[in-house]
């Protein structure tokens, strides 16, 4: 049996405002194959108070609390229960929905928990329930999301700059991934940081993801930045002096990638099966096409990082929180990617 197998899977709870606390309990009441499997990182009252949304279900007896230490206590944790390990310091539950500091600085310290568990090797992955970037901020948090937040701790674990632990994220539901360029930054900040060298880094990050799942020949399309990828110039060089500079160097190096091209074109193909993945330039280029296939089953995973590493694909929808209408689907897509990641 694989090592990984014998680690636990942690399972962050997002923002304790937003809908991660009870879609962390839902996934684990419709899925109680993963309860020996998986530790949440998180707050045992918000939690409890998430337990308590399902109690009208006709499963929800079958679903219990069980408050561990550290992950290594998991095998102790009676069946039917759900394995916690405080991992904040949240004084009591924050009111649902709401944007403040305890709340980011609860969500910070439970990715922070998961991360380092994962960097000693004590999980065998991490998948993390939504966060919302203004509390992290208003929290004091430096970095803007997930992706940026994890890069640091790795790099801070590793001895290195950030800048030598590069990250990608990827984007992917049925039938379409996408890898992007750049993340969290404005329109006009992602169109500068369109150079060759990134490019390339980000196919070779695409390329080593695969190759670590088996897939040693992914066929990574390269979209243009530009309407119709430039049309030869007309619309903008960069596809020619930026873009497929670093497609040459990619495919030189023996990936099989491709392109530029034509961006309103190339996630249809990739859909139709003509290649595996796209990269794409920027944050809102290659999401838009994802999450119109289908939040429900949307899988957020960062590249590049010395873990596994997954997430839902949608946000901390306030607007559901607390009620107990949100779906667990997405989460639970994440930690099937990411056992079968470590499998």
């Amino acid at each position: 049996m694989s090592t990984s197998l014998l680690r636990p899977l942690v399972l962050t709870m997002g923002d304790p405002a937003g809908i991660g606390p009870e879609i962390v309990v839902k996934a684990l009441r419709e899925r109680p194959d993963l309860l020996g499997k998986v530790v949440v990182a998180g707050d045992v009252p918000t939690l409890r108070r998430a337990l308590s949304l399902g109690a009208h279900e006709p499963r929800a007896d079958a679903l219990m609390l069980a408050q561990i230490g550290t992950l290594a206590s998991l095998p102790g944790v009676p069946v039917g229960c759900m394995a916690v390990v405080q991992a904040c310091a949240l004084v009591q539950p924050v009111a649902w929905g709401d944007i403040g500091a305890q709340a980011g600085r609860a969500a910070a310290e439970c990715i922070e928990f998961a991360a380092r568990a994962a960097l000693r090797r004590e999980a065998r992955a991490v998948v993390t329930a939504p966060i919302h970037k203004e509390s992290l901020a208003a929290a004091g948090v430096s970095h803007p999301g997930h992706t940026e937040l994890l890069q640091a701790l790795a790099a801070e674990h590793a001895g290195v700059p950030v800048t030598a632990m590069p990250v990608r994220m990827m984007l992917s539901s049925p039938g379409l991934s996408t890898v992007l360029v750049s993340i969290h930054m404005s329109l006009r900040q992602a169109l500068d940081a369109v150079t060759t060298a990134r490019v390339l880094q980000t196919i070779e990050t695409t390329h080593t993801h695969f190759q670590r799942l088996g897939h040693p020949r992914a066929r990574i399309a390269v979209a243009g930045l530009n309407p119709h990828s430039g049309e030869g110039g007309l619309f903008g060089r960069e596809e020619i002096e930026v873009i497929a500079p670093a497609v040459a160097g990619a495919r030189k190096a023996g990936i099989d990638a491709s392109g530029p091209h034509a961006p309103d074109t190339v996630f249809m193909r990739a859909r139709q099966g003509d290649f595996d993945v796209v990269v794409a330039m920027y944050h809102d280029q290659g999401l838009i096409p994802v999450k119109l296939l289908g939040l429900e089953h949307g899988v957020n995973t960062t590249l590049g990082l010395p873990f596994v590493r997954t997430s839902p694909d949608h946000g901390t929808a306030f607007d559901l929180a607390g009620t107990g209408r949100a779906s667990a689907a997405s989460l639970l897509a994440a930690i099937d990617a990411a056992m079968r990641a470590t499998g």
